[in-house]
This record gives structure tokens, sequence and C-alpha cells, in this order.
């Protein structure tokens, strides 16, 4: 008997230290539970993050002397492992909305406090996310007010930063590259494919990021991270449902958002399912009458007919539909190894190119038929965490497996031709990574790893007579079977000698390389395969300074590179207004050196300001120029005389500009936020002369006046973009004068614009959310740079969150 007293005893006591090592964070204000609340111990190389209840399982920090615990936009509060059991294992962080440093995990792919980044870093959490509503992931991108987002049609979203986009800037989610070796020059959409309601948070990395990421990081690093399975911090298992519902107006959008979470002390799970309906988009009634669409086109018993559009306000068609699906399995296997498996799928219906419908030819359209087919993306990846508690070669090791598959296709028809053209583009991607970290002491730490990157194209075409029914084959757009990979290894030095001063340095060296063979069975190429090697050396160092009086300077050099891809060097004919891009397979890597110069100052806890200011020189830029084809400079192409062009090592090209920030906190919740972006970016001509760089957007900016109270938030705030004259529009862009809005002298040119938006979101107890908003309030007609597709008008939101956690 007592035994079994003493052994029940045992029991009682081991269970009531498990429950006792639970940390629960939460908001000292509301008591609302702090999700991704991140806690570590001194030396960084432990650390916990709390889950949907804002909990954490702290045992590995036990005996720790000092347990940091940070949370974005509050205070940052440390305490010893026996203070915080002396608390009950409960604490509460008070808002702070101007502490310059913020945790950002994906600078160096790891947890690193962003004072000690040299480069300027933007994360976007899930509570903004809730708050603005965003459609799409590249409307989540825009809502940061430093990312500036070109549409070309509804179903899309090309993200500029810093004068540079689509295969120079990268994406990645949840530590995956995205990018593939079909990301052209041209405005791309695939990160739409990416779920809003679905990302916990994002994090825009500013100028290269070649070191960790390799080719194509010279404008900036997207990194997504989606949401996570969370394990039980207290051995029972846990059990939640989030559920959203979303409407708006302009486009009649109707989304529906659910994820599920089940968590034990030893696995986890989650599942995640959005599906979204968007109807034909409605400009504003107010702005250049340009942008109105007046005609479309309708084919009516089998003839192709130009009608008038009796609203000229819808923008017709845009619409389409999208689902997205995720699910995650997480596994703690036991002394600090964690396992994650995730799969992702992501499909859209048919969706037009807006911008190519309008396009004119002579007094009518040019085209009665130009979609994409359904845009792809699925993911299966691999996810390897380990952290060490013995001395060896790491303190931390995360280690990533991946495949990934795209699909997308085009579909066009000129106007009263039976000819339908179909070319489908699939990729294959392959990748592994290996990232480490080594605490060599407090003040000194290494960064290093590699990366294996390999993508297998798939190129056919099918031209279609609409009548017969014929089926013939087309030719393809890339050459089909083409492979790319790139392979890499970089070193990162972390140096902190004291508080004040932190150095970085870094050096990756990658190699790449492209294979295809081209088919002549449709043109007669001069050649038959192209084989090429080559590599690229890349390096950065920068510091950061925090003087006594709180002023925070970083400074940073770095260079990027990117490796042409199939798309560079391989596009089988795609047609532009007056011109044709041919292959050529003597291209080389284009090389970034940038620098940045940054100051951050917090005036007490009312105001904050920042500044950064950054050049970029790009050296044997991949541009397209006039080229020959067996000698001729010009071909006949779809029934018309067009020039012959190609992508070539061809060119320099730099961008200058700045980006600058200020908070204010007044009395009683009431704030002051404002974003400006300014870019100016040039590219050598081959006459030596220069030219506006295609993607260096007008200045563009977002300010915003906001309120909180307890559980109620409120946003006030304007949305800008400077204007473009005809001369400061890019060549490229004043040839496609369609887009654009005319001046006096008939020349095509951006006007500038703003909008009046507000947002609210309340929260009614513990599971109930409410949020509505009324964005263009003014009802203004406006078409953002280089954008085929007008801005949305006036646009009720209504949405409706349940937190069932």
């Amino acid at each position: 008997m007592i035994k079994q007293v003493l052994f029940a005893a045992f029991f009682a006591a081991w269970g009531f230290h498990l429950q006792a090592q639970v940390l629960t964070v939460r908001d000292s204000a509301t008591g609302a539970p702090l999700v991704g609340a991140s806690i570590y111990d001194q030396g960084d190389t432990r650390a916990v993050f709390t889950d949907q209840q804002g909990k954490a399982d702290i045992a590995s920090l036990e005996g720790s002397d000092q347990i940091t615990i940070r949370f974005l936009g509050y205070q940052t509060l440390v305490f010893s492992f026996e203070a915080l059991r002396s608390k009950g294992f409960e604490v509460g962080l008070s808002v702070n909305p101007f502490s310059i440093g913020e945790i950002s995990v994906s600078a160096l792919r790891w947890q690193q406090d962003a004072r000690e980044v040299p480069h300027k870093v933007r994360t976007i959490r899930q509570k903004e996310v809730w708050l603005q509503n965003p459609q799409t992931a590249a409307d989540l991108l825009g809502a940061s007010g430093e990312v500036f987002i070109q549409k070309s049609q509804q179903g899309g979203g090309s993200p500029m930063i810093r004068g540079f986009a689509t295969n120079r800037v990268l994406i990645t989610v949840d530590g995956v590259r995205m990018n593939t070796a079909i990301f052209r020059s041209g405005n791309l959409q695939n990160v739409i494919s990416l779920d809003p309601c679905a990302t916990e948070r994002t994090e825009v990395i500013f100028g290269p990021g070649a070191i960790l990421y390799g080719s194509d990081a010279i404008g900036g690093v997207m990194n997504f991270f989606t949401l996570s399975p969370a394990f039980s911090p207290d051995g029972q298992t846990d059990f939640g449902v989030n559920a959203a519902l979303r409407y708006a107006s302009a486009n009649q959008e109707k989304t529906a958002h659910a994820d599920i979470r089940v968590g034990g002390r030893k696995w986890a799970l989650l599942t995640s399912a959005t599906y979204t309906d968007y109807g034909d988009l409605r400009m504003g009634a107010y702005g250049p009458d340009e942008y109105l669409r007046t005609r479309y086109v309708e084919r009516i018993n089998g003839k192709d007919s130009v009608r008038a559009n009796p609203d000229p306000l819808i923008q017709k068609p845009t619409g389409y539909d999208q689902i997205n699906l995720m699910q995650k399995i997480r596994f703690d296997m036991g002394n600090n190894w964690d396992v994650q498996v995730g799969a992702h799928y992501s499909a859209t219906s048919d969706y037009s190119r807006y911008d190519r419908l309008i396009r004119p030819r002579g007094n009518t359209l040019r085209s009665a038929e130009w979609d994409y087919g359904p845009q792809k993306w699925a993911m299966t990846n691999l996810e390897i965490g380990h952290s060490s508690r013995v001395k060896g070669i790491y303190d931390q090791l995360k280690a990533r497996l991946a495949y990934q598959f795209f699909e997308e296709s085009r579909i066009e028809r000129n106007l009263n031709s039976a000819t339908r053209l179909i070319r489908t583009e699939q990729v294959n991607a392959y990748s592994a990574n290996l990232d480490l970290l080594k605490k060599w002491n407090p003040s000194s730490t290494l960064f290093y790893g590699a990366e294996f990157v390999f993508n297998k194209v798939g190129s056919t075409g099918q031209d279609e007579n609409i009548v017969s029914g014929a089926v013939a084959p087309g030719a393809p757009r890339y050459p089909d079977g083409a492979g790319w990979h790139s392979y890499g290894a970089y070193l990162t030095y972390a140096y902190k000698p004291q508080y004040q001063w932190t150095f970085q340095t870094g050096i990756r060296y990658g190699q790449f390389g492209l294979d295809a063979e081209f088919d002549d069975a449709f043109y007669p190429f001069p050649f038959e395969e192209v084989r090429q090697r080559a590599g690229a050396l890349t390096g950065s160092i920068g510091a950061v300074h925090t003087n006594a009086w709180g002023l925070q300077m970083s400074g940073n050099l770095s260079t990027g590179f990117r490796a042409p891809n199939v798309d560079d060097m391989g596009k089988v004919f795609e047609s532009t207004p007056g011109a044709v891009v041919v292959p050529n397979p003597d291209l080389g890597p284009e090389y970034a050196w940038n620098a940045d110069l940054g100051f951050a100052k917090a005036f007490g806890d009312r105001v904050k300001a920042d500044l950064t200011a950054f050049y970029t020189l790009l050296n044997k830029a991949l541009v397209r120029r006039p080229f020959t084809l067996n000698g001729q400079d010009s071909i006949l192409y779809d029934g018309e005389r067009s020039r012959v062009e190609a992508i070539q090592n061809a060119a320099q090209a730099h961008v200058w500009g700045i980006q600058a920030g200020l908070e204010v906190q007044l009395e009683n919740g009431v704030g002051f936020i404002a974003r400006f972006n300014y870019q100016k970016g040039e590219e050598e001509l081959d006459d030596g002369s220069t030219a506006p760089l295609r993607h260096a957007p007008p200045w563009y900016g977002a300010t915003h006046l906001t309120y909180t109270k307890g559980r109620l938030r409120g946003d006030l705030y304007t949305v800008y973009s400077g204007g473009f004259a005809f001369e400061d529009l890019a060549p490229e862009e004043q040839a496609k004068d369609y887009l654009y809005a005319r001046d006096e002298e008939g020349q095509p040119w951006s006007p500038g614009w703003i909008t009046l938006n507000f947002k609210a979101m309340v929260e009614i107890g513990p599971h109930l959310v409410l949020s509505a908003g009324l964005e263009n309030i003014a009802d203004v007609r406006y078409r953002p740079y280089s954008s085929g597709l007008t801005g949305p008008g006036r646009n009720l939101l209504l949405g409706v969150r349940w937190r069932g956690v």
C-alpha cells in the first residue's frame, strides 16, 4: 500500500513538474495569447516558440540564468528560469511599437535580432494580414507599403523591389526556393499560388541575398512562412479549428478558409484549406477615360464579334477561382530532433490575360482569346531540425528536401482566326538544403551550409482549329526536356564584440549548368543543343552600430548574381508587339554590386524613424536586344513582319533610392505610420545612351492613422504613387501605349494616384473576430505603373473569423 501511494505521488509530482514548465505568454492589456513569441537562452543556442494558445514547453531552458521573451511590437522581457517559476510561468507583454529590433528568422536562415542585421528587413505578421484582408499573396506584399505590385490581370501580381522584379527577385516558401528555370524577365504571377490565410508571417529582405539564396536574389528575397503544427506542451491532446469568411464588393470576391490543428506532446498535425471565387473587377468611376473597358470580343454563332461593354467600369473578363490546400505533420523524435513533413497544393481556373485582351490592332481588337490555363503548384517537403547540446561542428542544424511541380499554359487566338494556339509548360523542381549554426563563443557565430537545385522543363505545343476541331503539333515555348541545375556552398561569420557593435561578413561559391536540345521541326535554328557551365563567387560585408543616444546605423556592401535560365537562353519565340524573341546559346550570368546605408532611431516610447539609402550596379545585364536568325534581322511571324530579338549580356544598369519610415504613438491608442519609397533606375542602350529601367516604378508609399483600444483596431490610411511622363517611361513601356493614359500631346504616360481607405477589426470574446473595410472610398480610377489591370474601385470588405483554439 505504501509503495502504491509513493508511486502515485511520484507521478503526480512529475506531472506537476511537466505542467509547471509550460510558459504562457499573453498580451498584458487584452489577455489574448501571443502566437509565435520567441523564447531563447543567453547563447541563442536553444529556442522555442509559443503555439496557438500562447504556450511553450521551456523544459529545455531549465537552469538558464537569462531567458529572453520577444514578440514583434511588444516590449522584450528577460528572466531567469527560477524567476519564471516564481511567476507561475505566466508572462504578459506590453505593446511597444517603437522597438527598433525585431526577430528575423530568414535573414541568416536562423533566428536573429534584426538589430544585428546590416540590411533592411520587413516582417509582415498574421495579425496585420487579418486586419488588411489581402485577397492574394501579392496584395499581402503590397500592403506593407514597401513592395510595389504590378498586375497584368486579376489573377496576377508581380512584386517590384528596389527597381528589380520577376527573375531578379527571389521567392521562398518555408525556406524552399520557388523560382524555377522558366521564371522570365516579363511580369510573373507565381506568387498568387501562396495562400495569405495559411501564412504565419512574411519577411522581405531588401537588396542582394545571394550569400544564402544563390541565383536571382538581386533586388530582394520574399520569404513566406506557412502555418506550422504545434506540440501540446502539457502532454494533453490539443484540438483547434480556425475558420474565416470574407466578401469584397469590387469583384464579388467570396473566400472561405479553415484550418484544423491537432497536437500531442510528441506529434502534431495541421490541415488548411482555402477556396476563393473572384468575379470581374470593377474599376473606379473617376479617372482617365483611356482605362475604360468600352468593348470586348464574344463569339456568336461561330463568329467573333466585337461588342460594346454595357458597363465600361467592369473589366471583362477578369474573374477566376482558386483553391489552396496544405497538410503538415510534425514529430518530436527526442534528443532535440524535430521532423516536419509538408504537402502544399494550389490551382486556379483558367483566367484571362487582360492586358493582351485590350491590345488594339487598327480600329479593332487584336485578340479574340488570350488566357492562362490553370496555374498549378504542388510542393512536398521534408524538414529536419536538430539542436546539439554537446560540442561539435554545429549547435543547430536544419536540413530540407523538397519536390515541387509547376504547370502553366497559354491559350491565345487572334480575332477572326480559326487557329487557337495552346502552349503548356511543366517544371519538376528538386532541391536540397543544409544549414548549420555554430556559436564559438558569446561574441562569434558561424552560419554555413550548402544547396543543390535541379529543374526539368517540359514544354509542348498544340494548334487547334476551332471550326473543324483538328489538332496539330505546335511549336513549344521552350526546348522540351531542358534541364537546369545549380549547387553552392556558403559561409557567414557574425561578430558582436560588444552590445553597440555587430559585424557580419560572408562568401558563397556556386556552379550552375543548363542542358537543352532544340527541335528544328518548326524553326531552322543554327544550333541543335546547348551545354553551358559557369560559376559565380559572391560576398558581403556589413556592420551595425548603436550609439549612446540610441541611434542605430548600419552599412552593408554585397554582391549578387543571376544565372541564365531556360527562359533566358532557350525561349522559342515569344511574340511582343512588332518583335519575336529567339534563343541565344551564348549567355553568361549577370552580376550586381550593392551598397546600403541605414539609420533608425526611437525617441522614447512615442516616435520612431528610419531611413535607408541604397545603390545597385548591375553588370553584364541580361536584356532584350536586336539579334539575327540565320543572318536575318527580321522574319515573317504570325502573319506580320517582326524584328528579331534575343536576350543578351549587353548592358549595364544601375538603381539608387531611399526607403523611409516614420511611426508616432499618440495618446489614447492613436498612432501614425508612414512608409515612403523612391527609386530611380537607368539602363545602358546599344548606342551608349541610357533609358529608364523598366522595373523601377515611380515613388510610392502609404500613410496610416491607427487606433487601438483593447480588442478594437482601426486604420484610416492612404496608398499613393507618383506618375511617369512619357520621357520617364522605359522604351518597352512606351511601346505598350494601350496600357497608359494620354498626355496633351497624345503620348502615353502613367498618372499618379492616391486612394483613401478604412479598415477595422474587433474581437468579440476569445473566439469571434469581425472585420470590415472600405477601400478606395473616393472611387478613384487608377492604374498602377506598368499594369494592364486598372485598380479596384470603391470596395466594401466584410469578414468574420472564428478562433477555436
